[in-house]
């Protein structure tokens, strides 16, 4: 019985409206989806197995009126039907979850590609840092192999006129022979 008044209280009587008016969108309005204003499932006649307060706004306690917003209403009835169930129900028909389910895999899949390149982006260049440290030291081989050459060449350089002329000076008859045949 106490349930029974307990009802009686808070289930305000229909007088056929429906349960919750909801104003016209304006004209300037961006959403560019399905309407998403709907009214929730009439409650049938009999009292609710759920608990808990229910709410209504008639037209002329809906935004702005001088009652209280959340006050419940002569004017139209609520009864039996859940909020959150309503609320729930609409925004899972607002948001496909299959859309969000592919763009959460292509998501991933891109994601998974661009962390693979930037793995291959470090192991090439890891690679280019090695190989130029072996190109450098092969340089700096190379520098000084040449460093070297041009060294002995000026030391033979310089030792081939004197050379030319001992061996002009110990031996002129084959140093004369030579020079008829290869010239200077």
């Amino acid at each position: 019985m106490a349930t029974t008044a307990y009802r009686q209280h808070y289930a305000l009587p229909r007088e056929g409206t429906l349960p919750i008016s909801m104003p016209r969108k304006a004209t300037h309005d961006t959403y560019q989806g399905r309407s998403m204003a709907m009214s929730p499932p009439e409650g049938s006649d009999y009292a609710s197995s759920r608990s808990g307060p229910s709410y209504s706004a008639g037209s002329s306690t809906y935004a702005g009126s001088s009652s209280g917003d959340l006050e419940p209403s002569s004017s139209a009835s609520y009864s039996g039907v859940d909020v959150l169930d309503t609320l729930s129900d609409r925004m899972n028909r607002a948001f496909d979850p299959i859309t969000m389910d592919k763009g959460l895999a292509r998501q991933a899949q891109s994601s998974g590609q661009l962390n693979a390149k930037q793995r291959e982006l470090l192991e090439l260049q890891a690679a280019a840092q090695r190989r130029m440290k072996s190109s450098r030291v092969r340089y700096a081989a190379g520098l000084q192999a040449a460093k070297e050459t041009r060294s002995d060449l000026d030391y033979i350089r310089s030792q081939v006129p004197a050379t030319k002329a001992q061996a002009e000076r110990k031996y002129p008859d084959a140093y004369a022979q030579a020079r008829k045949k290869y010239g200077s």
